[in-house]
Order: C-alpha cells, then structure tokens, then sequence
C-alpha cells in the first residue's frame, strides 16, 4: 500500500500555504532524492490563454526554490499540443507561459519546450508494451535526470481525470506522440443533440468536422485524430467520446511507462480550482467542487486514485455543471464525462507497475 500525503487550504500566521506545501514534500521523501547537479524537469501545464485553472506560479516556485537548495538544476516544461490554440508550438507556447505568469522572476526557473519549436524534437523509447512499442517523448523530459510533476487535478472529457499520470504521460508526448495517443479515440457526433452552433467544426485543428446540409456537425474520419477538443468545446453534448476513449487511455498510460520506467521521480497534485474540462482549453468553468488541498507521492498511481477519491467525497460546488446532474453517491467524474472510465485507466498503469491502486491517506499538520 503507497502513502499519500495531504495538506488543506487552512493557514495562519507563521504557517502559509508555501511553507505547507515545504512539508508536504518534506514529509513525502523529497529530501531523500538526490538533486545534486541533476537536471530537474518540473513537469507542469501552464495554461492556455483564456484559462485561469492552472497552478500559480508561486506554488512552482518554492518547489523550484528546494530543487536548488538540494543544488539541482530545474527547469519547467511542457510539450507543445496537437490542437491548434495557444501552445502549439514552441513560440506561441513560451508566449501563453508569459502571459500566465510563468518566467524566472516568478518562479526562479527557465522554460524549456519539451518537444521544440515545431513538435518534432523527441526521443523515441522503446517500450514493447500492448498499444505502444515506442513512445515519442519530448526531448526536455527525456533527457532530464528527475522529474518532478506538478499537476492540477481537475474532471477530463476523455480521460475521465486529468492528474498527475495524464501531466506526464499526454503531457510530455511530442506532437506526433500525441497523435499516436489520439488515434483510436475518434469522437461522434449526436445528432439529435447538436444545435450547428460551429464550435467545432471552428475548432478543429485538423479540418475534420464541418456542418452538413442539415446545420448538423458532421466529422470526417480520414482527417480526425480523436484529439478531442470538439468534446471539449461542445455546449450541448452533442460531441462525445466513444469507447475507444479507453485505448487513448491506455497508450497514455505506456507513454508515463516509458518516461517514469528509468528516471526518479516525485509527484504533486493541486486539488484546487477542479473544473469540468481539461486546462487545455481556452476557458475554465466553474470548479465542481471547492478547493480541498493538496497531494503528493513517489507513487502516480495512488495519488491519482487519492485525488480523485477525494473529490468524490466533497460536496458538489453550488452553481457548477453538477448541481441538477448528481445524485448522492454517484462518481462525479462518471456524471461529469459519462462515456468514460477513469478507474479503468488507473488499474491499466497499475498493471504496468506504475503504482498500486491501494493507499494509505497520510494528513500533514
């Protein structure tokens, strides 16, 4: 059984939450790892424009502030998207980390893309697994010595969550790796549901998805990637994931494999500001439920598990998405994304030896 730590939001004089979050880290074995002269990839997202739910700068900085105490050298990354948007290539993406704060005032640290300017500058791993027998991991995370992964957990319309396994693994493929991740999870469109308001034919990075005759959104499967970002911009539900989701889940998972197999790593997850899409998009709404604090772990497994468990238990924020969708009991993963299977991605990359479904909640005062 893993352990996972916890901290809440509560502070008072003397104790802040940057100091907090030093003992957080401190209680789960950061000091134990060795930093010394290694190159430290903080492995972050750092929003696309439009969207507030990212992680604040300032929590970044003091992880980065210990990384250098230990005499590491960090620095923060992020792999370029496959959607067009603010972040889909090297320019763009390093502009959208300004914008958002990230710089080395901030943060003390440099930025480096992971995968280049354009997405093509990757190491490709050989991982012989079931989806995957490479992964095309971008070459700032491959390369690095530690990983240090820094999530902000939050609901996702084709993972189930987005936490601390879909920051490395999605979140470090290189443009064409996330193609690869992509490719068997084609999205359809419901007819009956769909108003032809365009949102996705005007998003689609790939030309895929057009409205018809009939004003009804229709998708093009010679063209679509299964990136999902029609899912992701559909008001109306009438873009969903199919049950492919799962072998995007799946490659998802070998691509962490590949990244996490060989290097030592620590894992963080913000359980705060927990909105309904992925920070991948260019607005955030509401949070599902209030901010409850947050975790880390040397297991991605268990503390995705963890963090999901305890949203679960957290009552449903007042206003959201959630408010006349969940019943008591339900998962509010499930509501959020019915179409697809969280728990199902997890025990795959506990199957893969990333971790154990089982852990034991460790509260830090």
């Amino acid at each position: 059984m893993s352990k996972v730590y916890f901290i809440d939001f509560h502070t008072h004089s003397g104790l802040n939450i940057f100091k907090k979050l030093e003992k957080l880290v401190e209680a789960a074995g950061f000091s134990v790892i060795d930093f010394k002269k290694k190159l430290v990839a903080i492995k972050l997202h750092f929003g696309e424009p439009g969207n507030l739910a990212f992680i604040r700068p300032n929590y970044i900085g003091t992880i980065a502030m210990l990384v250098k105490s230990k005499e590491g050298l960090p620095f923060l990354t992020d792999a370029n998207t496959l959607y067009k948007g603010g972040r889909s290539n090297g320019v763009r993406h390093l502009q959208a980390a300004m914008e958002n704060g990230f710089n080395y005032i901030t943060t003390g640290c440099n930025i480096v893309i992971a995968d280049g300017i354009k997405g093509t500058d990757y190491r490709e791993i050989e991982i012989n697994q079931k989806h995957c027998k490479t992964a095309k991991i971008g070459t700032a995370v491959a390369d690095a010595d530690v990983l240090v992964s820094m999530a902000h957990f939050k609901a996702h319309e084709m993972a189930g969550i987005g936490g601390c396994l879909k920051n490395i693994g999605m979140g470090s493929g290189s443009v064409g790796g996330k193609l690869e991740m992509h490719s068997d999870a084609n999205p359809v469109i419901v007819g009956e549901k769909c108003t032809g308001c365009g949102s996705c034919e005007d998003n689609c990075a790939h030309d895929a998805v057009h409205l018809n005759a009939d004003n009804i959104a229709a998708i093009n499967y010679e063209k679509c990637v299964g990136c999902g970002q029609c899912i992701a911009v559909c008001q109306y539900d009438a873009a969903q994931a199919t049950g492919n989701s799962m072998y995007m889940q799946e490659k998802m998972m070998e691509y962490a494999y590949a990244i996490l197999k060989d290097k030592t790593a620590f894992h963080i997850n913000f359980i705060m500001d927990v909105s309904p899409q992925c920070d991948c998009w260019g607005f955030s709404d509401l949070p599902i439920v209030s901010n409850i604090g947050i975790v880390d772990s040397l297991d991605p497994v268990a503390i995705d598990h963890a963090s999901a468990d305890l949203v679960n238990k957290a009552p449903v924020m007042q206003n959201s998405i959630l408010e006349n969708k969940y019943k008591a009991g339900q998962d509010k993963f499930d509501v959020v994304s019915p179409s697809t299977n969280w728990k199902a991605g997890l025990e795959y990359a506990a199957s893969l030896g990333l971790g154990s479904m089982e852990y034991e909640l460790v509260v830090v005062k």
